[in-house]
C-alpha cells in the first residue's frame, strides 16, 4: 500500500546530516522528481550539508543550525509558518531532528517503524515504513520514496557544479595526468587509516603514474593529518585539505580517477559524481554505509572484528552493529589497498575517467 496515487502537490523532507546520508537522501529525492515533477519540495538541512544541496533543481533548500538550538527551530517554524504539507518525510533519527517536526504543519509525518526507529522518532510521526531488511542507508532512505508511491529506480544524482568550481580543479591539479584523491579523515581518528601507511599508499600510487590529491576539511586534525602524510610521503603530493569549498571538494572528485577514503562525506560526494570509490572499513559495517556502486572494491576487516566482539555470526547482528577500538584499522594492509585498486583500475581506461 503506498501513501499516494498520483503526484501530492508538496512534501517536505527533513534529512539535516551528516554529508554521506545526505548524498543517499539526494538519490531518493531525485528519485521523487522523476516521477512527480510537479510536486513541490522543500528541504530542511543542516548548515553545512546546505553548501552541497543549496542549489539542487527544483527543490527549496531551507539550512538548520543546530547550534542555535530552539532558536534555530523557531526560525524553521516561522518561515514555515504559512505552508502545511501534503507528507512531511522524516528521514532523521535524532531526537532534534523530530523536534523538529513539531513546528511543521503536514497531513502525513513519515518515518521509521518502531523496529528501526531510535530515540524516540516513532512517537513523532504518523505513518510508518515498512521497511525492516534493507542494509544500505541509501536503499532504506528508498523505503521512504516506495512508501510514497514512487517506483525504485537505479540511483542516479544531479548537484550542478558551476565553471568556476570546475576552474578551481585545473588552477590547482595537472589534469593532463590523471589523478587519485585520498581523504584521509573519518568522522573520529579511530576510524582513519594509518598515517605512515597512507603515505606509502601515496609513493605506491605516484609510482603507477598518477598525481595523488589530498581532500578534506578545515579542521586542525585533519590538516594535521594531511600535513603528516605529506612529510612522510617520498613524493610531492597536492595538498587541498582545507582548501576547499564543498561543491570544490565535489569538482575535485568528480575528475578524480579514483578516491580512497574511509567512512567519510567526500567517498559518498565521489559515488555521486560517478567516481569509483575505494572503501576503508573497519568500525562500520560497509554493507550499510559503504560508497553504494563501488561495493566490490572496498577493503573492510569489520566482519573478522565485530564477529570476534559480538561472539556470533555476523547474520546474527543487528545491521547497525558497530566494532569498538582503536586498533581496528591496522588490520587493513597496504597490500589490501593495491590489490583492490589493480582490480578496480582494470575495469575503466583511467586516463579517460581523470580527464572526465
Amino acid at each position: 500500500m503506498t501513501l499516494f496515487t498520483s503526484a501530492p502537490d508538496s512534501l517536505c523532507i527533513l534529512r539535516l546530516s551528516a554529508i554521506g546520508d545526505v548524498c543517499h537522501a539526494i538519490a531518493a529525492v531525485q528519485a521523487i522528481q522523476k516521477e512527480w515533477p510537479t510536486t513541490k519540495i522543500t528541504w530542511i538541512v543542516g548548515k553545512i550539508e546546505a553548501q552541497l544541496i543549496h542549489d539542487l533543481p527544483g527543490i527549496t533548500v531551507i539550512p538548520f543550525d543546530k547550534k542555535l538550538g530552539l532558536k534555530g527551530m523557531k526560525a524553521i517554524w516561522s518561515q514555515l509558518n504559512n505552508q502545511r504539507f501534503d507528507a512531511l518525510v522524516h528521514m532523521q533519527l535524532a531526537l532534534r531532528a523530530s523536534v523538529l517536526t513539531l513546528g511543521i504543519k503536514a497531513k502525513y509525518k513519515v518515518g521509521f517503524n518502531r523496529k528501526r526507529a531510535k530515540e524516540g522518532q516513532w512517537l513523532f510521526t504518523n505513518r510508518k515504513i515498512e521497511d525492516t531488511a534493507s542494509a544500505h542507508v541509501l536503499d532504506s532512505f528508498y523505503s521512504f520514496v516506495e512508501y510514497l508511491g514512487v517506483p525504485k529506480i537505479e540511483p542516479t544524482w544531479n548537484i550542478p557544479l558551476s565553471e568556476a568550481d570546475m576552474a578551481f580543479v585545473d588552477e590547482h591539479i595537472p589534469t593532463e595526468t590523471s589523478y587519485v584523491v585520498i581523504s584521509p579523515a573519518a568522522s573520529k581518528d579511530e576510524r582513519n587509516w594509518l598515517t605512515e601507511r597512507y603515505a606509502h599508499l601515496a609513493d605506491w600510487l605516484h609510482e603507477q603514474g598518477y598525481h595523488v590529491v589530498l581532500c578534506g576539511s578545515p579542521s586542525d586534525r585533519e590538516r594535521l593529518l594531511g600535513e603528516n602524510i605529506a612529510s612522510l610521503s617520498q613524493t610531492t603530493l597536492i595538498n587541498l585539505i582545507g582548501k576547499t569549498s564543498l561543491k570544490q571538494l565535489t569538482a575535485v572528485l568528480n575528475k578524480a580517477a579514483v578516491v580512497i577514503a574511509p567512512d567519510s562525506g567526500p567517498a559518498h560526494i565521489a559515488t555521486t559524481q560517478d567516481t569509483p570509490v575505494i572503501g576503508l572499513y573497519g568500525h562500520s559495517n560497509p554493507k550499510r554505509t559503504g560508497p553504494y556502486n563501488s561495493l566490490p572494491y572496498v577493503v573492510s576487516v569489520y566482519e573478522q572484528h565485530v564477529t570476534q566482539q559480538q561472539n556470533k555470526p555476523i547474520e546474527e547482528l543487528k545491521w547497525s552493529t558497530r566494532v569498538k577500538g582503536d586498533h581496528i584499522m591496522q588490520d587493513i594492509t597496504l597490500d589490501m589497498i593495491t590489490n583492490s585498486f589493480q582490480q578496480l583500475a582494470s575495469t575503466f581506461n583511467s586516463t579517460e575517467k581523470g580527464n572526465k
